[in-house]
């Protein structure tokens, strides 16, 4: 492993808790709406699939379909089952397509 790699990953880890512990350090005292408390929740997911998708949607037809899959799944299923139901299609249909 390189040092800019190190550097990287170590700037990332950084930015993350910086990010949490600010946060909680700024809205400890705040009464926040339902809404905002939603949004706060929803928000580590959407960066997860914002940072995800573009490499399922341009690599192939397998992984588009193993996306929506995903997607399908994440509305009826738990996380966990929705993780382990999308990578087994994800291999499934990486084996059987070109």
């Amino acid at each position: 492993m390189t040092w800019q790699a190190i550097l990287t990953i170590t700037g990332m880890a950084l930015a993350t808790y910086l990010t949490r512990v600010l946060g909680f350090l700024l809205l400890r005292k705040r009464h926040l709406s339902a809404g905002t408390k939603h949004v706060l929740e929803i928000a580590p997911g959407c960066v997860m699939v914002s940072a995800i998708a573009p490499g399922f949607f341009s690599n192939g037809p397998a992984r588009t379909l193993a996306m929506l899959i995903a997607i399908a799944c994440a509305q009826r299923f738990p996380m966990l089952v929705t993780l382990v139901i999308s990578m087994a299609s994800l291999a499934l249909l990486q084996y059987l397509l070109p």
